[in-house]
């Protein structure tokens, strides 16, 4: 084997024959090499200096906190994200409003599609009764219909109506090409309801996504020099409101026909039938639309938080925090995926991490996850809880739960839906949501003592966290609890 390598590599280095001057090099050639690999080990010299130095600095300064967001899809994790921004990068935050906006028009957008495709369906089976066809001659879409199930009649004006707002679906295209350019959008059907009570079990409705490694926060914002900037664009948040390309002209010229689309009474009617809620729904701005369609919208704060846009893989987001009158800390919080497929991507994190905050949305009581349409949502966060409790990786971890989604709710018990009809072992305690919030505390309460490796403290919250307010104290305090704990484990304190 030695005789071989030596007949390729006379050298027997198979590197020196990669590094090795050219056989005809002249002198000038030369002394240009060798210029360009002495700045080339320069810069590699720098590089590790600057190295070395981070980790002496990071040695000196106080531990890095870590707190890693886990929950399933749509249970808060994003949502509590951006309210960690807002608290302590207020500036970032608002640097990033461009790309918010397009979200919110991208929101407004889709939930203006599902209502015409709510209405696609009703005019089918309008027609089907009208003029009934041999089943061998229907086609896939009307073989769903079900005979037991009777829409409200549509009228002339409202397939008008239905026409004038056909822009709106490229809209949608067009704002998802440009919040993810590279062509990573990736498509997860959302189950919107129960499928045992909906007319169309099948039915499904494709949410949009993005990578979390792509950049899609900048495909809005423009960077203009001074000379460039225009009465137009808002340099501070990042906004071209001459940008021909703007969705928000075409949303701003189909605003009467939305508006008139969601408070017609046979829509309501139709959604009814259908047993969907879209104010239920993350990225609900229907009932803000002559605010969020005006020719020079911005998104507010609460815009933001409220916003939808389900990204895919991790992110990580650093900020430098101070709790109450302690040292300040750098932190660093991680935002898993919620979906089935991504949680293998859960345990890599769970090694070093001080705090978990893991969300429960209670409002989710009379749903299934969209992977699997045989298991409730509220059960699955119940079994995600046991699996995280009881894992011996966090043994030592601070658990922090946050029952989510409260002010949902309390609209859905208000509203008249039963939440013993879902959660059987409710029984037939009062429909309240005093009632349903402290019960489902017991239960992962219950849960945490039960499966628990060790005896630890049991943190918990009811949160609503698009409520800026509330959210913001909540925070407070976890973060005191986190870094006081940080503090013991490090016998600062």
């Amino acid at each position: 084997m030695s005789s071989l390598k030596s007949s390729i590599y006379p050298d027997g280095d198979p590197l020196a024959v990669v590094t090795a001057p050219p056989p005809d090099e002249s002198p000038l050639e030369r002394d240009e090499r060798l210029s360009s690999e002495k700045a080339a080990q320069k810069r590699s010299d720098a590089i590790d200096e600057e190295i070395a130095r981070q980790r002496i600095a990071e040695k000196k300064a106080p531990k890095v906190v870590k707190v890693l967001l886990l929950g399933q899809s749509e249970s808060g994790k994003s949502t509590t994200l951006k309210n960690f921004q807002l608290i302590n990068s207020p500036k970032a935050f608002r640097q990033e409003r461009a790309s918010w906006r397009a979200v919110v028009q991208l929101n407004v957008a889709r939930s203006i599609r599902i209502i015409l495709d709510i209405m696609t369906q009703a005019h089918a089976q309008q027609t089907q009764r009208q003029h009934p066809v041999a089943s061998s001659s229907m086609s896939s879409f009307e073989s769903l219909q079900r005979p037991d199930v009777v829409y409200p009649t549509l009228t002339a004006e409202h397939l008008k109506l239905k026409m004038r707002l056909k822009p709106l679906l490229q809209v949608e295209e067009a704002l998802l090409r440009r919040l993810s350019p590279g062509n990573t959008v990736e498509f997860e059907a959302t189950q919107l309801t129960v499928p045992t009570s909906l007319p169309y079990p099948d039915r499904n409705y494709k949410e949009p996504s993005v990578n979390s490694a792509v950049h899609w926060k900048g495909a809005f914002g423009r960077l203009l020099t001074p000379n460039e900037q225009r009465a137009s664009f808002d340099s501070e948040q990042g906004i071209d409101f001459d940008d021909p390309k703007d969705p928000g002209l075409v949303l701003h010229n189909c605003r009467e026909d939305m508006v008139h689309l969601w408070n017609d009474p046979t829509v309501k009617e139709l959604l009814k039938v259908h047993k969907l809620r879209l104010e239920d729904l993350s990225g609900f701005f229907l009932d803000s639309l002559d605010r969020v369609t005006a020719l020079k919208y911005v998104p507010s704060d609460d815009d933001i938080l409220r916003a939808r846009i389900k990204t895919l893989g991790v992110s990580e987001h650093r900020f430098r925090l101070k709790a109450g009158n302690m040292v300040s800390h750098d932190w660093r919080v991680f935002d898993v995926g919620g979906a089935r497929s991504l949680r293998a991507a859960w345990a890599p994190y769970f090694d070093d991490m001080d705090a978990i905050i893991f969300l429960a949305p209670l409002s989710c009581f009379d749903q299934v996850l969209a992977e699997d349409s045989s298991v409730n949502r509220l059960e699955d966060s119940m079994s995600l809880w046991k699996s995280i409790v009881s894992n011996q990786l966090l043994k030592s971890t601070d658990l922090i739960l946050f029952l989510n989604k409260c002010d949902i709710l309390k609209a859905k018990l208000e509203s008249g839906i039963r939440f013993g009809t879902w959660v059987i072992s409710y029984g037939d305690r009062a429909n309240t949501f005093e009632g349903a919030a402290n019960y489902m505390k017991k239960k992962f309460a219950g849960s945490f003592k039960t499966n628990s490796p060790e005896p630890r403290p049991f943190y918990c919250h009811f949160t609503s966290v698009t409520d800026v307010k509330s959210t913001t104290h909540i925070l407070e305090n976890v973060k005191d609890t986190v870094v006081r704990k940080n503090l013991q484990d490090s016998n600062m304190v």
